[in-house]
Parts: structure tokens; C-alpha cells; sequence
């Protein structure tokens, strides 16, 4: 039901893989030996301290001081059908067998006079297996104190020791040097070697049981489960789960689907790491000068291996017919290709050829970016020196310059979307673009101080720059201009991310700070704190997650973009805000420390409510659908299309009890055709009473508030609104003073500026259903010509306003930048 787990000088107790439902604190010193034991754990620190612990009550049963000098326990075992009892191994040799109900000594077995290592249970009762650190293996009988048998391993100390129960009578044993021994029992012999199982000390080994299953785990970062279903005895892997054995340098995303990171560490290995499931990593090995004899020699002798990964470049294009990925090593000249489909390091070594003969000790290869094509891998060295290699054949296609493209050292190269410009910047200060075909000098400019790195964004065209004096710039590539600077890092930028849409550059530092800066408006949107300092930073191509490397971490961490799935304020953060830590993401659900400061802003986003009215400068439309006003003026031939060919007919209402006619044979009376050819047209004449609109309008007159009447209009269908501007005339039963409100209402309207369309179309109808009585009326005419004026003066700043966006729109379509 539980895992039980050591940190430092505490131990805990996981449920379900993830919940931490125990904590035992009393040891002074770190644990380094655990033993479960029934309703009990037992615990050994390295101060030589033995606590029994009570599992559910959190309590200690017992603790036993043992002298290092006489006895440093080392190992630690409980023998099958043993009640109650442990057998202890020490670094002087001899081993004891206590029981820890009573607490008594049992008996102690003088050894070997060799330290003891491991100790493990045979499938046999009463037979232990103990490992020495001369790399013996002594197989005992704790009953008799007798010696079964002894083997012995050339490389070491014995590290882990476990037997196969499959029927199989077979040991296996680890060694510090990553092989594993496997012993056959009943021959007394070697039977065979699995050399290099982990390139590191074998930590620990466990057969599944009734199974030919072995798991195997080491320092390297790996864990693997090896299947004995071969001839010869010998294990092949069947799964295994691998990270990097030293903190990464640098991670990338591959491909647009956001689903894999390749990343290259310290232990100069390239990984691919997919954010779906852990099944789909792969490694694509170690660099290596001559794979070939790397291969003869083995992990250990292995004098072949190339320097650590510093940079690399990707490209999905073409990464089934060759060659997709290209790095540059530490302190290295060489760039090496490597093949993500074939998951190994690829064919091509690129360097320029006068090196080809000897390798300079002083000349490295600094920067590297591959086309969107797949084609070229453009490589600047530290001399200044930047060259085109095909990826498909290896070959040197040209350099940039006559003998080099900077003076100084090439800090970053950058190759655009369609392969027309390249992008290199030197730490002479010089940010230079090149003729990708010709490689011609198109264009040079001195930056501000001496750029450190440089990351282009090739969808939007905007160059990333990070400087040596911890500041950002933004270069866009068409007008070759910076277009934005940003400051506030306190510390050498280690790498730079874009956003998908280019919005938002991500940018981490020696500060141990991630920032958020939005571009649009050239603020710092997001900051926080890590505990320590992010070495390199990729946005997936789908915007979901930033991956991030710390410094002295073996980890990839992914934090999930928050503005995808909640209200996030990109407001610009404050001059004086101090940003807080954030623990790293972890498989163990933590609740999130600062959420509760966001909510406060996320609040005030959604309680804001636009305004009716921006400014009384501007023109505002109402929110009205257009089929309520737009087709006003053009009832009459909606009508008129609309209009049935003929009325609908009544049907007939048949009666409860159908007349039949009398006779034989039965039948039904014919209906007859009813002759009813009344009208039901009411003429109402005098009889029409004041709609509600034409009361308010006649309030209106005396208060001179028109917002009633309006409202009463906007809610009213395009029909409705006919029926009551023809009833405001003196022949459908209205009158000139409610005619002249009306007037009003539209002059308030084109005042103010609000529901501009709405009284364009209220007064067109108006106008159109009117046009009579207002050029016989003076009192109406003056009130139709004063908003004559006022419609042509709003009219003219309009037409001007849009005039200038044309114009605007057409150049910037058209004109050459």
C-alpha cells in the first residue's frame, strides 16, 4: 500500500504515488538504509542510529545505538519466516541477528573480515546472499553459519544482489561500474555478463517475481527492465525510462505539433522528451568522433566521445530523407549531424576543410540554425568565420565575407523563412544581413553593446537580441530597425523564447527571473522568481506550455500558459513590483501560491463595463442588428414580395356526428360550399387610440428628455416603426407639435452622436413617409433645415477621418517599406 522514501534525515510514506500520508522526523543524520517490515519500518542514518518505526502511529517502537567503531551497519535484511527478526551487515565484516520485539542480540556471525555490501534472501530459506566490497559474493546459511558457496567479480565491489524465482536457478549481481554478473547456482559458475546495463554504478536490481523480469536502476538517470527469453542466458531491454545523467544545456521543441523537446546535456547525450507520455522519449545517443570504434571500446574506454552539446538547430522539413538535426559542441570545431528518425547521430561532420587535417585547439563553432527547408545548416565559428553546409550531402557551400563575416567572434546566425536573408551578429557589436544566395552584404548596423544571443521568429519577421549588458532589443527584419528595447534583468541572459504568434518574448537570466514581455506595447506583462536560474527556455508551437532547464537540475519543467484557460491581466506590470517565487512544477499536485494576488485583477477585468460613449468626439453606432433599421426605407417592396397570391383558407370544421343520406347503402351528405364573403376589415378612423411612443413623444415637448421615446423605438421591429411614424401625421391621427418632437429627438441624437445609424434610418423613413406636410409646415421646415446642417457638418468630419485611413491602408499595402 505505501512507498517509503528518504530525504535527507527524513523519511516519508507515499500513497498512490503521489501523496505524502506519513512523515517520520527523529534522525540527527541522513538515512541511508530502509527496510520495511510488516505493521513496522526500519531506519539506519549514517550516525549508526537504528530506529523501528510504528507506520500508522508515526511513533518510534525502537532505537538501537550502534558504536562505528565495533559495528557501522551497512546493510540491512529481514530473513524470510524469521519472526520478528533482522539480519545487519557492518563495514568491519561481521554480521548480527537481532530481534527486534525484544530487543535482544541473537547471534553474531564473525564474516569475512571484509565490509559487507548488500545482503539479499535466497528463494531457499535460511540461505542469504552477502555481498562484500572485495566482490565476493558469499551465499550463507544463517542457520547453520555455514557457507554454501563463493563467487567472485574482476570489477568491484558488489552493489546489488537479486535471484530469479522463475525456476530458473540463476543470481545476478551489480557492479560500480554498470555491468551486471548473472550466476548459475547449480553449474557454481559464470553463466554470462551483460556489460554497460547503465553507465554508471548499479544501484539497485530486483527479478519480478515468477517472472524473467529484471529492473535495474543507476546514477545515470535511467531505469530499465531487462527480459531473459534469449538463448546463452543473457538479457535483452524491453522498457526503459531515461533522463539526462547531467543537467541539460539546451531544449528546443521539434516540429509544430508540440509534442516532443529535444534536449542536449551535460553528459553530451541528445534526448527527445514528448509532453504526451513518457513512452515516447527516445535518446539519440552520445556524440561520438568515430562511432565505430566508440562502439568496440565500450562506454568506459570510450576516448572517442565528443564534448557536451551547446546549441543545436532542428528543422521537421526533409527529417525522413536525411539528416535534421545539426550541433556544435563544447570548445569543439566540428558540428555534428544528427537523424531524429533514425534516433542516432548522423552522417556528416561539418567544418571548414583547411581544418580538415588538424583540429585547431583555439577555434570553436559558436552558432548554427538550419533553413525552414531542411537544406542548409548555416554554422559561425568563434574566429568570425560563417559558412553554408548542405545537410543531405555535407558539402561546404560557400562563406559569408571574403575571408569572415565579423571581426570578432559570431555570438548568433539567424536564416529567415524563405531563405532569402541571413542574420549574423558579431561580438565586435555588428549585426550584418546577408544575400542567402549570392552572399552578398546587404546591409550593416552597430548595436547598442555587444549581443550574446540572437533569436529570430521567422512568421512576424522580429529579431530577438539579447546583449552582454543584460538588456533585450527587437529587430524587425524588413525595415532593419529596432523596434523595441527592453531592460530589468540583473544578470547574463542564458536564452530567449518567442511565442507562437509572435506576441510575447520570454526571456530567462542569471537572476533567477522568467520574464513575460508583450511586444504590441512593449511592457513587461510577467515575472517571477525560481529558486535557481533557468539555463535555457522553448514555447511550444501550439502556445500551451514553456519548457524550462535549471541550473544543476536533471529535470525539464512545463508550465502551462495560463491565459489559454482563465481571464489573465496583460496590464504592464508596475515599476516597483517585486516578483515572488514560484516552486517548480512537480508530478505532486501543490496548491498554487499565488493565485490568490491574480484574482484581484482578474476581477477588475471582468466588472468593467464599456461605456455607452467612448468620447462626445466620436460617432456611435447602437448594437441594434442591422435587419432592425437597415431595411426601412425599403418596406413597401418587402411587403410586396411577401404578400400571399391568396388568403388563406378556413378549413372546414367537420361535425361531431357526420348526416348520412337514408337508404340501403349508406352515404354521407355532400358539405356545402359556404357563400362567406364578409370583410373583417375594420376602418378605425377616429377610433385610433395614441400609441405610447406618441404619448411620450408629446411629454417630450414640455421636459425635453427624449431617452424614453428612443428606448421605446429601439425595441420596436422595422413594421412597428412605420405604423407609428405614419400615425405622428395629422391625417393618421397625429399632429404638428408631435411631428416637430419627433424632429427633436433625431436632433438630440446627431448632438450627442450615439445610435448614429438609428437616426439615419429614423429620419429617412421620416422623411420619406412625410415629405408633404413638412414643405408645407414653416415650423416643421426650419426644424428639417437646422438638421440639414448638422447632418452635413458630422458628415464632412467623417468622410475626412475615413478619406485618411484609406489613404493610410492603400499606402501601406502598396508602398515599398
Amino acid at each position: 500500500m505505501l512507498i517509503f522514501a528518504s530525504y535527507d534525515n527524513i523519511l516519508h510514506a507515499f500513497a498512490r504515488n503521489k501523496e505524502v500520508v506519513h512523515t517520520y522526523g527523529g534522525h540527527k543524520a541522513r538515512i541511508h538504509l530502509l527496510q520495511p517490515f510488516g505493521d513496522h519500518v526500519i531506519s539506519v542514518d549514517v550516525d549508526n542510529i537504528l530506529i523501528v518505526w510504528n507506520i500508522q502511529s508515526e511513533e518510534k517502537y525502537l532505537q538501537v545505538d550502534f558504536d562505528k567503531a565495533t559495528f557501522a551497519v551497512s546493510a540491512v535484511l529481514h530473513p524470510s519466516t524469521y519472526l520478528n527478526k533482522i539480519l545487519l551487515g557492518s563495514e568491519q565484516g561481521s554480521l548480527q541477528l537481532w530481534n527486534i520485539r525484544s530487543n535482544k542480540l541473537l547471534y553474531s556471525f564473525p564474516g569475512w573480515h571484509l565490509a559487507v555490501t548488500t545482503l539479499e534472501q535466497a528463494p531457499a530459506v535460511d540461505v542469504v546472499a552477502v555481498g562484500l566490497v572485495s566482490g565476493h559474493i558469499i551465499v550463507h546459511n544463517i542457520k547453520f553459519d555455514e557457507t554454501l558457496m563463493k563467487f567472485q567479480q574482476d570489477w568491484g565491489p558488489i552493489t546489488a544482489i537479486s535471484f530469479r524465482t522463475d525456476g530458473h536457478p540463476v543470481m545476478a549481481a551489480g557492479s560500480p561500474v554498470g555491468h551486471i554478473a548473472l550466476w548459475d547456482l547449480e553449474e557454481k559458475k559464470l553463466m554470462c555478463q551483460m556489460q554497460d546495463a547503465h553507465s554508471t554504478a548499479i544501484a539497485g536490481m530486483s527479478f519480478v517475481p515468477g517472472e524473467p523480469l529484471l529492473i535495474t536502476n543507476g546514477a545515470d538517470n535511467a531505469i530499465r527492465v531487462w527480459i531473459f527469453d534469449g538463448p546463452g542466458g543473457t538479457g535483452r531491454i524491453l522498457r526503459s525510462r531515461m533522463g539526462h545523467s547531467a543537467p541539460p544545456t539546451k531544449i528546443r521543441y521539434h516540429g509544430q505539433n508540440g509534442e516532443q523537446i529535444l534536449s542536449a546535456g551535460q553528459d553530451g547525450t541528445l534526448q527527445s522528451f514528448s509532453t504526451v507520455h513518457e513512452k515516447f522519449n527516445k535518446s539519440l545517443g552520445r556524440g561520438s568522433i568515430n562511432k565505430k570504434k566508440s562502439k568496440k571500446k565500450g562506454l568506459k574506454l570510450d576516448t572517442m566521445v565528443l564534448p557536451p552539446i551547446t546549441v543545436f538547430a532542428s528543422e521537421v522539413a526533409h527529417q525522413s530523407d536525411w539528416d535534421n538535426i545539426v550541433a556544435c559542441h563544447q570548445g569543439y570545431i566540428t558540428c555534428t549531424t544528427w537523424n531524429y528518425q533514425k534516433s542516432s547521430m548522423g552522417a556528416h561532420k561539418l567544418r571548414p576543410e583547411e581544418f580538415s587535417k588538424h583540429k585547431p585547439i583555439d577555434i570553436h563553432a559558436t552558432a548554427v540554425d538550419i533553413t525552414s527547408c531542411g537544406n542548409f545548416a548555416v554554422i559561425g565559428l568563434s574566429t568570425g568565420q560563417v559558412d553554408v553546409y548542405n545537410m543531405q550531402s555535407g558539402i561546404h557551400r560557400g562563406l559569408y565575407g571574403k575571408e569572415r563575416a565579423h571581426e570578432g567572434a559570431i555570438r548568433g546566425v539567424a536564416v529567415d523563412g524563405l531563405n532569402q536573408l541571413v542574420i549574423t551578429a558579431g561580438s565586435e557589436g555588428l549585426i550584418k544581413f546577408w544575400k542567402f544566395k549570392t552572399k552578398d552584404l546587404i546591409y550593416s548596423t552597430e548595436l547598442p553593446s555587444s549581443p550574446s544571443g540572437l533569436l529570430l521568429h521567422r512568421d512576424s519577421g522580429i529579431l530577438g537580441i539579447a546583449f552582454d549588458d543584460f538588456s533585450i532589443n527587437a529587430l524587425d527584419i524588413e525595415t532593419r530597425k529596432i523596434v523595441r528595447t527592453f531592460s530589468g534583468h540583473h544578470g547574463r541572459i542564458n536564452d530567449m523564447t518567442f511565442s507562437p504568434d509572435g506576441r510575447w518574448l520570454i526571456t530567462s537570466s542569471m537572476d533567477c527571473t522568467i520574464k513575460t514581455w508583450d511586444l504590441p506595447s512593449g511592457c513587461l506583462i510577467d515575472c517571477f522568481l525560481v529558486d535557481s536560474a533557468a539555463v535555457s527556455l522553448t514555447m511550444s508551437p501550439t502556445g500551451d506550455f514553456l519548457a524550462s532547464t535549471h541550473v544543476d537540475d536533471l529535470g525539464i519543467y512545463l508550465w502551462s500558459n495560463r491565459s489559454l484557460y482563465s481571464l489573465v491581466s496583460l496590464r504592464p506590470l508596475p515599476a516597483d513590483y517585486e516578483p515572488s517565487v514560484v516552486t517548480c512544477p512537480s508530478t505532486c499536485p501543490v496548491q498554487d501560491v499565488d493565485v490568490a494576488g491574480d484574482e484581484e485583477t482578474c476581477d477588475e477585468m471582468i466588472e468593467y463595463v464599456s461605456p455607452e460613449q467612448l468620447g462626445e468626439q466620436l460617432v456611435t453606432l447602437s448594437s441594434l442588428p442591422e435587419s432592425r433599421w437597415k431595411n426601412l426605407l425599403s418596406l413597401d417592396i418587402i411587403k410586396k414580395k411577401n404578400k400571399p397570391r391568396e388568403p388563406p383558407k378556413v378549413p372546414k370544421s367537420a361535425p361531431f356526428f357526420i348526416p348520412t343520406v337514408p337508404g340501403l347503402i349508406p352515404r354521407y351528405i355532400a358539405p356545402e360550399e359556404g357563400n362567406d364573403t364578409q370583410s373583417k376589415v375594420v376602418n378605425l378612423g377616429v377610433l385610433a387610440q395614441k400609441s405610447d411612443f406618441y404619448i411620450q413623444l408629446e411629454e417630450a415637448l414640455s421636459t425635453n428628455e427624449y431617452t424614453a421615446p428612443l428606448r421605446l423605438l429601439k425595441s420596436l421591429g422595422p413594421s412597428n416603426i412605420e405604423i407609428e411614424l405614419r400615425g405622428l401625421a395629422p391625417e393618421g391621427g397625429g399632429s404638428m407639435e408631435v411631428m416637430l418632437s419627433f424632429l427633436r429627438m433625431i436632433e438630440m441624437m446627431l448632438i450627442k452622436k450615439y445610435n448614429f445609424e438609428l437616426a439615419q434610418a429614423y429620419l429617412a423613413l421620416f422623411l420619406k413617409l412625410h415629405l408633404k406636410i413638412l414643405s408645407s409646415e414653416p415650423d416643421l421646415l426650419e426644424a428639417v433645415s437646422r438638421l440639414s446642417v448638422q447632418l452635413e457638418e458630422t458628415w464632412i468630419h467623417l468622410r475626412t477621418l475615413f478619406s485618411q485611413s484609406l489613404c493610410v491602408l492603400t499606402y501601406v499595402k502598396s508602398a515599398l517599406l
